[in-house]
């Protein structure tokens, strides 16, 4: 990885980290906001153009982030512990244990995403495939 895409992509997971804890208030959240922690990002060899980016998120008891959208990248969320309440556009809510996955497509609008526990952390470990110049992997919702 090359010295302007590693300040790119770390820019972009940094960005997404610092967003996260000033949007709680304008989004009219109910419950203590999710902390984002990068895990890593590296460009996918057999995939020209395209970066994979992680993120941890730890949620505390009864934790929560607004409803938002990961704009053009693919998402993977995988359950590290706990359990996580997740629903995608007008799909079903769903919860999703400890070793258990689910795909967002490119553009859908994440409605719920939280702990589904008020006494256990949860945390989430959430892959984006998106373009190499993609810096904007979180939108959150205006309310």
């Amino acid at each position: 990885m090359n010295f302007v895409h590693t300040v790119l992509v770390s820019t972009a997971t940094a960005c997404i980290a610092l967003a996260a804890p000033h949007a709680a208030h304008a989004h009219g959240v109910d419950g203590p906001r999710e902390n984002i922690s990068p895990a890593f990002q590296t460009p996918i060899a057999n995939v020209p153009g395209k970066t994979m980016t992680a993120i941890v998120v730890d949620y505390k008891p009864g934790g929560v982030s607004p409803s938002h959208r990961h704009g053009q990248a693919f998402v993977v969320g995988y359950v590290l512990q706990g359990s996580i309440r997740s629903k995608v556009d007008d799909g079903e809510e769903r919860v999703y244990h400890a070793g258990e996955s689910w795909t967002e497509a490119p553009g859908v609008h994440h409605m719920v995403s939280e702990n589904a526990s008020k006494t256990r952390p949860a945390k989430l470990l959430a892959i984006f495939v998106a373009d190499d110049n993609d810096k904007n992997l979180v939108s959150w919702d205006k309310k």
